[in-house]
């Protein structure tokens, strides 16, 4: 059978492991997570992948944060290797597959996590300069990142991506409409991908996360001493942190979802169905957490 031929689908229940063989849900597997170093969900993916036996390759610009998240995982016993990669650059991202490909000769999961939702600009006063690196940092990258391992991934017939993305693809977006935008492009082109690739055995999701804490968006900071305002800023009553998120994409990477793909899951305490963002006249813009009820 060749790559381009569909398979036949007829996988029965016997052939996947049994729940009680699941205390490592990544066991023998090859997984690449951009974005990885420590501090934030790329790292706590990383550890939890390599903690459920996954061999662990991160592409990481910050070598510093690529050093930390190495240490830890090695430190619990697991499988890493950590690279140096700006993966808005297809040059770099290219070099990284080889070296991954041609280290394991394949590759099992691949988890797209980085993204920066900082604005340069309003966007009135935006350009497309601004734009560019947007799209490049959220969006592009998905893309890149998703080519140079995705036709081994259709020769092995097998393989889960997962996309990191945000509550707010799924949603309207005051903060920076452009922002969202691209959140939303990886979104659907998670769900399109998803439907191209499926016959090859291959899953695509995607995972919304909001109010989770990170380095790069530092909620205990913004609080402003607030905290008791938690049971009205998110239905489940709480702070999020990396390994909320971490626990989702290792479900979505894993058997446990098998049967599983083309969605994007808000992983967000229930922001999105509870409600979204508000008009504040105190404050004079759009929050998700009011400071009062």
């Amino acid at each position: 059978m060749s790559a381009d031929e569909p398979s036949s689908n007829t996988q029965s229940p016997d052939d996947v492991a049994p729940i009680s063989d699941w205390n490592r849900l990544l066991d023998g597997k090859v997984a690449v997570i951009t974005g990885g170093g420590a501090d934030g969900i790329g790292g706590a993916i990383a550890r939890l992948f390599a903690e459920h036996g996954a061999t662990v390759e991160i592409a990481e610009i910050d070598l510093d944060r690529a050093e930390r998240s190495r240490v830890m995982i090695e430190s619990a016993g697991g499988a890493v290797r950590t690279h140096q990669v700006d993966v808005t650059r297809a040059d770099e991202v290219e070099s990284f597959a080889a070296d991954v490909l041609g280290h394991h000769g394949r590759v099992d999961v691949v988890v797209n996590n980085v993204g920066d939702y900082r604005v340069s600009a309003r966007f009135e006063a935006s350009s497309p300069e601004t734009w560019q690196r947007m799209y490049d940092i959220n969006f592009g990258h998905v893309l890149l990142v998703t080519r140079a391992f995705v036709g081994s991934m259709i020769e092995a017939r097998r393989g889960s991506i997962v996309n990191v993305h945000s509550v707010e693809a799924e949603r309207g977006y005051p903060g920076d409409p452009v922002y969202g935008a691209m959140k939303a492009a990886v979104a659907h082109f998670t769900t399109c991908l998803a439907v191209d690739v499926g016959r090859h055995g291959i899953r695509v999701n995607g995972l919304g996360p909001d109010l989770t804490q990170t380095a790069q968006v530092d909620y205990i900071a913004r609080s402003d001493g607030a905290h008791h305002m938690w049971p009205s800023w998110a239905p489940v009553g709480r702070l999020g942190w990396p390994e909320d998120q971490a626990r989702v994409a290792l479900f979505l990477a894993s058997d446990m979802s098998a049967f599983v793909t083309g969605h994007n899951v808000p992983v967000d305490g229930g922001t999105l169905a509870g409600g979204g963002w508000f008009f504040s006249p105190d404050e004079g813009r759009f929050v998700n957490r009011p400071k009062r009820l």
